[in-house]
């Protein structure tokens, strides 16, 4: 939901103090967790804590509505840039084993969690998106993670981004979904139907239409070899579909990750992405920051127990419906438990905003995003050693496997060669 915001009520002064306290906390705080060698996010996180309405003794931060424009803006050129790392080619390219494998997880764990969230006592909207939250696995952090371990070039690595990539485009599209019925506040089979063909009827217009038009209207204005007007045009392609997006009921973050994907699709992609990492940093940190600030973390006396649970359910569920469904396609052990480790931890960016979308359209309750929050922090600080640790114990485990049938077949060996023998030296 975009906010409306009388901005000249508010003092322009109290409006650049707030800003200049946003990105000051932030940068302090981003290099203090870059020191201790922790994902940026969670820095960013923790400023936005500090500085929000919720954390004593006051609050550096004078206008909230100021937060939410912010948040709303970070969402959508978060979610454009996203997309724009996910071209057309390389959705095709990820194949049907990554196709199986992220529908399994994201299904999977949506329908399971959603289960225990209910049984935890939560609302029904409320376990929905708490569910939908805990499905999905941060691409952008995982693939971080392997690549400081190392670890890019393993074959699980490969099927990991793959399953990732699938699966940020289901929980975005079933969050658009989610926003949709959970504003009417009515659950019926007829608003969930319309719900659905109106958003696949947004992605395939979208892909099918716009992947005609958009990427060869942007190469036209990359001829001018004017990098500011390319990446003007960029940027007004994601709010203009995060803005068509919203007038048909669906999620702005559907629109602006789909507008990324169009933008992937021109010859200009790899200039458009260099101009537009700027402009997604600053926003992303904002996005970032302002959820942070919006978390009331008093609440978490009363949410901490569910929310360990929770990271559990989740963690276990993604872990089994991603090793099930790589073993159901005849992948080895040693790669569907790889696999299964990479996708089992880290929510991420993503959660965060499914989080938000439930609260914007008000189907959700507030005390799902501090919730959210918290458990995003803990998977994210888990995540390196999760795969790390697991991978390490997977290639130890595998190969003693490998040694005891490698002795097995030997000793089995020797058993028919001395029974040979025997039978040799019988007595005709």
């Amino acid at each position: 939901m975009l906010y409306t915001i009388l901005l000249v009520e508010a003092p322009i002064g109290l409006i650049l103090q707030d800003f200049a306290v946003i990105m000051i906390v932030a940068s302090v705080m981003t290099l203090i967790f870059y020191k201790l060698k922790q994902p940026v996010v969670i820095g960013f996180i923790v400023a936005g804590i500090i500085i929000g309405p919720y954390t004593p003794p006051f609050s550096l931060i004078h206008n909230s509505d100021v937060l939410n424009l912010f948040a709303e803006l970070g969402v959508i050129l978060l979610l454009f840039t996203v997309g724009m790392e996910f071209p057309i080619q390389k959705l095709r390219d990820v194949g049907r084993k990554a196709i199986i494998i992220a529908s399994s997880e994201a299904f999977g764990t949506l329908i399971i969690g959603f289960i225990v969230a209910l049984s935890l006592g939560l609302g029904f909207y409320d376990s929905l998106f708490i569910a939908l939250a805990i499905s999905v696995t941060s691409t952008v952090i995982i693939m971080r993670v392997l690549g400081e371990l190392k670890m890019m070039k393993d074959e699980s690595a490969t099927l990991i981004l793959g399953t990732t990539i699938i699966e940020d485009i289901i929980v975005i599209s079933l969050l658009a979904i989610f926003q949709s019925t959970g504003a009417s506040g009515e659950i019926s089979i007829n608003e969930i139907m319309v719900s659905v063909g109106v958003t696949l009827a947004f992605i395939a217009g979208v892909l099918i239409i716009g992947s005609k038009i958009i990427p060869k209207l942007l190469d036209i204005v990359a001829r001018t070899n004017q990098h500011d007007v390319l990446i003007v045009a960029a940027v007004g392609v994601a709010f203009g579909l995060a803005f068509i997006s919203f007038q048909l009921g669906i999620s702005v973050a559907a629109g602006a990750f789909f507008a990324g994907v169009l933008v992937a699709e021109s010859r200009s992609h790899a200039v458009t992405s260099v101009l537009a990492n700027p402009v997604k940093d600053i926003f992303a940190a904002l996005f970032f920051v302002s959820v942070g600030a919006l978390m009331d973390f008093s609440l978490i006396p009363k949410f901490i127990v569910p929310a360990l649970i929770l990271i559990v359910v989740s963690i276990a569920a993604k872990f089994g419906t991603v090793y099930i469904a790589s073993r159901f396609q005849k992948l080895n052990n040693l790669t569907s438990t790889r696999t299964a480790l990479g996708c089992s931890s880290s929510g991420g960016e993503i959660a965060l905003v499914v989080a938000k979308g439930g609260i914007d359209v008000g189907a959700a309750n507030p005390i799902i995003l501090p919730m959210i929050g918290t458990m995003t922090i803990i998977t994210t600080f888990i995540a390196p050693y999760v795969i790390k640790y697991g991978w390490k114990f997977t290639e130890r485990f595998n190969k003693t496997r490998d040694k005891d049938n490698g002795q097995q077949k030997q000793q089995s060996s020797e058993s028919d060669t001395s029974e040979s023998d025997d039978s040799s030296n019988k007595p005709l």
